[in-house]
């Protein structure tokens, strides 16, 4: 994060006295109490509505004098395990911090800038803390701090808070490409510096100060940032793809990350993965097709939705994508939102509502939430399993989907010819239809011959409970078919 340490120290060190979310240390203590402290700060910085909490070794405690320290952060260890490690381990997943070491006047300074705490409090050892004045004491389930905890980190949202302040204009404008924003948007670029700030203000990627500094939101960071390197609070959401040489993790790969913000990347990545994924050319008579191996529109509409619908409070996570020679699995943290089940039918829901409404107005996915439509759809079109979602909630919760190639309906296993049926039955009533035998030899591309197997499927899906009849009354002939929950 661009900084200026000493005008930080400086600032911090005219403070009258310490207060719930600044702390002046001389030298470092124990693991424990940082621990302890970095939870308690986290929340009293969500709970005091700071953008920020600090705490700074090198200045006395009780004069606020700038003395130095010998405390080395990323030179400390517990046990064998570096010090920041240790931090992050037994620390919740939400705890967002950055020791930055430097001098003021020859006196060597440490500080640990921390976050504010997003949807939950920050634990430490599965403990919340909050400080009163200067002191840290535990968060008691039920107390009235723990409530009122609760009502302030709920007003919290990870887009709008800071990701680099104190900067000139000049500054602001070379971290973010700007000319991006006014080429997904259309509008003409203005000539003035002060105008183009004023539009990224307006979509409230930073923010202009009172006294003629921009703050720069992590929302403006996230999508138009020209290296997410500058930011510490967005560098690890970085788009990252790993492709591995066989079906397992354990196969040799090679990675690519795509430092860039997503506005700035998202071309790009479809572009690699397109080249990464073509088949050979087909000749149809005196054309040439391009062909690829998955479904197109599937494959794009997964990335966005990773992108605009991840966690973004679990601060050591970000979007991945992994390439096997069977499959593609793309990942983001956070479970998701809605049911699994539900996905294709229900209304959309977005934690990120800044980050969802611009990468609409650019284009890159439905405002009317029909991307799992898009996704069910493309891989029917070709004839591919329906894709699996697997959802993590123990320890960092994530969202996985994995996105297979095209194979004929004899070699599907029963799971895999049943999800596909749910899936068609819910994108099926999603277009004001029904499922039929009809429609489901047309989804696995079956010939009328075939009417058989695809009985035999509806028999076994009807018995599994994941789909029902419309009409339990209706013919043989004229049996339509609808999700369980419908």
């Amino acid at each position: 994060m661009p900084s200026n340490l000493e005008t930080l120290i400086e600032n911090l060190a005219k403070l009258p006295a310490e207060n719930e979310y600044v702390e002046f240390k001389e030298n470092f203590a124990e693991p424990e109490r940082e621990g302890r402290d970095i939870s308690a700060l986290a929340n009293s910085a969500a709970y005091h509505d700071a953008r920020f909490a600090y705490k700074v070794w090198g200045v006395h405690d009780g004069t606020h004098k700038i003395v130095g320290t010998a405390f080395r952060p990323h030179k400390e260890k517990v046990g064998n395990a570096p010090l920041v490690m240790w931090l992050k381990q037994n620390l919740s997943d939400n705890a967002g911090f950055e020791f930055e070491e430097g001098s003021h006047r020859d006196k060597d300074i440490v500080v640990l800038r921390i976050w504010p705490a997003l949807h939950h409090p920050v634990e430490f050892q599965h403990q919340a803390y909050l400080r009163k004045g200067s002191h840290t004491h535990k968060v008691k389930s039920g107390s009235l701090d723990e409530n009122e905890l609760w009502s302030h980190i709920q007003k919290q949202d990870f887009e709008g808070q800071t990701a680099a302040e104190g900067l000139s204009p000049e500054q602001a404008l070379e971290l973010l490409d700007a000319n991006r924003y006014f080429d997904l948007t259309g509008i003409p670029r203005p000539s003035s510096p002060d105008e183009v700030l004023h539009y990224l203000a307006a979509e409230k990627l930073l923010a202009l100060e009172d006294d003629g500094t921009v703050t720069i939101a992590n929302a403006g960071a996230l999508l138009f940032a020209k290296n997410l390197d500058d930011f510490a609070s967005v560098k690890r959401k970085k788009i990252r793809v790993s492709k591995y040489e066989g079906k397992g993790r354990s196969a040799p790969r090679s990675e690519r990350e795509f430092k860039a913000g997503y506005a700035l990347e998202l071309d790009a990545v479809y572009n690699y993965l397109e080249g990464m994924l073509e088949l050979p050319d087909m000749i149809n008579g005196v054309r040439r097709e391009r062909r690829t191996a998955y479904s197109e529109i599937a494959l794009r509409e997964l990335i966005v939705n990773a992108l605009i619908h991840q966690n973004l409070a679990i601060r050591g996570a970000g979007p991945l994508i992994e390439i096997f020679d069977n499959r593609i699995e793309i990942t983001n943290p956070g479970a998701p939102l809605i049911q699994v089940e539900r996905l294709v039918n229900d209304p959309p829901r977005s934690r990120n509502e800044v980050l969802s409404a611009l990468m609409r107005r650019f284009s890159y996915c439905e405002e009317s939430g029909t991307g799992w439509d898009k996704v069910i759809e493309g891989c029917e079109l070709c004839h591919a399993p329906a894709p699996k979602i697997e959802v993590q909630t123990e320890g960092s919760d994530s969202m996985r989907v994995v996105l297979f190639q095209p194979r004929e309906f004899k070699s599907l296993a029963l799971q895999e010819r049943l999800d596909a049926c749910y899936w068609h039955a819910c994108i099926q009533l999603a277009n004001r239809e029904y499922v039929s035998n009809a429609t489901l030899r047309e989804r696995f591309g079956l010939e009328s011959s075939k009417t058989a197997q695809i009985s035999r499927l509806i028999k076994e899906a009807v018995a599994a409970g994941i789909i029902k009849p419309v009409d339990a009354e209706a013919s043989q002939k004229f049996m339509r078919y609808q999700p369980h929950w419908a």
